[in-house]
């Protein structure tokens, strides 16, 4: 036979390569093997749906950021002489605080909200109580008000976390994933920023009217929205899931492989198929391993990353500039450690794609342990300059506030990024939403811990010794990240969950020619060789020849 009479087809959605294998001990090329890959460009769907779907999925977020940043800017003007509510110290750190209070409350609701009712209700029954919390805000005649205000936006802010961050990896491919789960950690960092803006040209009553905008907006825009194809496969409508795979992927992408896709690992973690858990089963899914191991990790990720002082820098961040000694501007340095804040928000989602999670993780953690180690050591200094007798005039006065500026570039790519992707990306599908709750519960809790002893740190450790411990938080945090953090960059969710659930022993990839290429071997079809070496493997998954 001849190469005229001789006819491969290759199915057409696929590209064939050509691989050369030669002995090791001779030069010539022994056999040609032909191994087909999938095509890139239709695997995958249409990018800009998706950017739109989680850009609205992460407004919220927007309004979290205004939440963390408007204590910074309110209380100095409530301790001002002409103040129209007048506060003490003590009433200065509840308004910081309570708006904690509020969130962890928040986070535990919107895993039920979002197990049982979908994401998008979720993300739509979060913008009700914020706007609320802000109009209280907005009218308030007395601190009691503020306060009122405070937890109410503080449990809208607490609703949003987990659903935001659950529906874009949902409604996203693992190549753009992890840059589009971390815009909710840029809503974040843009919301600060706004209010530290305005917050220095304005009062705070029209700061918490302008503030409604954000969560208005979310309500309405979330309203257009798909539901995620996850959550509708686990409640057995595959049908809403293929019209919403079209809305978030396009006409052109194979939508019916990826609902199978999705139907055969729903089907593999939850032989029932039924539509909702039982309270039993809810149980077990809480204290398997595939859920435990994450959520310890994630736990101790978010209590070692608020204890470097973060939000502490966030919520005080005009009266830490103002005791640092410096003699720029406060509020000038505020507005652009809000600008440095979301800058490097931006450039920590790109690098999470390119880098991945543990180096960020590793960047933050050595980043904010010298810094804070650093601010500490100058403020000791600046304690003994003050209390000597006469006292001496502060040098090097830009020293603290390089160190606040460098602590927050650190932190921000991977601290401030990091751990909020990773709530959707490590839990099993069958809690993800409920343990997402608990996880924003107990990050938000330590939010509330670390702002609210702040100021009682202080006067027990001083200044420069709070921010020193601060700095010891995050080297031992490092320790720990280096031991337990996995790299889940480029994974798909069902890899992970096979990961964590003991199905797969790593979540590195196989190198070529290992055990991963090798089982492919007992079920794929061969090719006879000329020259009787060992033939060739294809796998039917992969390719289909025809003689």
């Amino acid at each position: 036979m001849t190469g005229k009479d001789s006819v491969v087809l290759v199915d057409k959605d696929t590209v064939p390569q050509i691989m050369a294998t030669g002995e090791k001990k001779g030069a010539m090329v022994t056999l040609a093997t032909v191994e087909s890959q999938p095509n890139k460009a239709a695997e995958r769907g249409k990018a800009m749906r998706q950017v739109i779907a989680a850009f609205v999925a992460n407004l919220g977020t927007i309004n979290t950021g205004l939440i963390f940043g408007f204590s910074a800017v309110v209380i100095p003007q409530l301790q001002a002489a002409d103040s129209l509510i007048p506060v003490d110290e003590s009433q200065s750190s509840w308004v910081a605080s309570l708006s904690a209070i509020g969130t962890p409350i928040g986070c535990l609701l919107s895993g039920y909200v979002m197990d049982n009712f979908g994401r998008k209700k979720a993300l739509i029954a979060t913008q009700i109580p914020t706007i609320i919390g802000w109009i209280v805000i907005a009218c308030a005649s007395n601190v009691g008000m503020i306060y009122a205000g405070r937890v109410l936006t503080g449990f809208g802010s607490g609703m949003v976390g987990a659903p935001a961050r659950v529906y874009t990896s949902e409604v996203t491919q693992p190549h753009l994933r992890g840059m589009l789960c971390a815009l909710a950690s840029t809503g974040i960092s843009l919301g600060v920023l706004i209010q530290y803006t305005l917050g220095a040209f304005t009062t705070w009553k029209f700061l918490s009217g302008v503030s409604i905008i954000v969560p208005v907006a979310a309500l309405i825009l979330m309203l257009l929205m798909p539901e995620t194809p996850n959550y509708l496969v686990s409640k057995q409508k595959p049908e809403k899931a293929r019209r919403s795979l079209a809305r978030l992927r396009g006409s052109s992408y194979n939508i019916d492989r990826e609902v199978e896709q999705l139907q055969s690992f729903a089907a593999k973690t939850n032989a029932s198929g039924k539509k909702s858990l039982s309270l039993r089963e809810t149980v077990q899914a809480l204290v398997h391993p595939s859920c435990l191991k994450p959520f310890a990790i994630l736990t101790i990720y978010f209590m070692m990353y608020q204890f470097s002082g973060v939000n502490t820098i966030t919520f005080y961040a005009v009266e830490i500039f103002r005791d640092s000694g410096t003699t720029m501007d406060k509020n000038t340095c505020t507005i652009l450690l809000g600008v440095v804040r979301l800058i490097f928000t931006i450039v920590g989602a790109i690098l999470l794609r390119r880098c991945g999670r543990r180096p960020l993780t590793f960047i933050s953690g050595i980043g904010c342990g010298f810094t804070m180690v650093g601010l500490g050591v100058y403020l000791y200094f600046k304690h003994q300059w003050d209390t000597a007798v006469p006292p001496i005039e502060p040098t090097a006065t830009w020293f603290p506030v390089a160190c606040i500026f460098i602590f927050i570039t650190t932190c921000t790519v991977g601290f401030l990024v990091v751990p909020w992707v990773m709530i959707g990306e490590l839990y099993p599908m069958k809690v993800r939403g409920l343990v997402g709750g608990f996880t924003t519960c107990m990050a938000h809790s330590f939010v509330f811990i670390v702002v609210k002893t702040y100021p009682f740190l202080t006067h027990v450790l001083e200044r420069h010794g709070t921010f020193i411990l601060y700095g010891c938080f995050s080297f031992v945090g490092t320790i720990f990240f280096y031991l337990c953090l996995p790299e889940t960059k480029g994974k798909t969710l069902q890899e992970i969950e096979d990961y964590f659930s003991g199905r797969t022993k790593t979540l590195k990839k196989p190198k070529a020619g290992t055990n991963g290429q090798q089982n492919d071997e007992n079920d794929g079809q061969q090719m006879l060789l000329a020259n009787g070496t060992k033939p060739a493997v294809l796998s039917p998954e992969k390719n289909k020849l025809l003689p």
